[in-house]
């Protein structure tokens, strides 16, 4: 049947949290780093504005900045939006360890509390009596 068919992709594990978050802010830092260069982009068209006149030529430059303005404000949106998603996985990352914990804490408590009955079976209760 294989040959006729085909054989099925081997499937991948399913993602780690850790790595999305990490790939995530990984996006959001190159991101800031672009919103960093427009702000460079921006101060050097400032500089340029006010050494102009009023004209065409600073009505371009006007434009340009504006250009990058709106570029700037879509970059900054798009890092909140990263910034959210990898606060929101960190959120889950920290249940699913935590549920992890209390499932360890939970597992020693039973070795615990079975210990404590096999040693308890070892006292002698009439022995106690008889040391007072």
């Amino acid at each position: 049947m294989n040959r006729l068919f085909g054989r099925g992709k081997p499937k991948e594990p399913p993602p780690n949290l850790t790595d999305c978050i990490g790939g995530v802010d990984s996006r959001a830092e190159s991101i800031d780093k672009k919103i960093a260069r427009l702000d460079q982009e921006l101060v050097k068209y400032k500089d340029q504005m006010k050494k102009m006149r009023d004209g065409p030529a600073k009505n371009a430059v006007k434009q340009k900045a504006l250009r990058v303005l709106k570029q700037k404000k879509m970059y900054e949106s798009q890092c909140d939006n990263l910034r959210n998603q990898a606060f929101n996985m960190e959120q889950a990352n920290y249940s699913i360890q935590s549920l992890k914990d209390t499932k360890t804490t939970v597992a020693a408590m039973k070795v615990g509390s079975k210990q404590m009955k096999k040693e308890f079976k070892n006292i002698n209760i009439d022995e106690i009596e008889d040391i007072q």
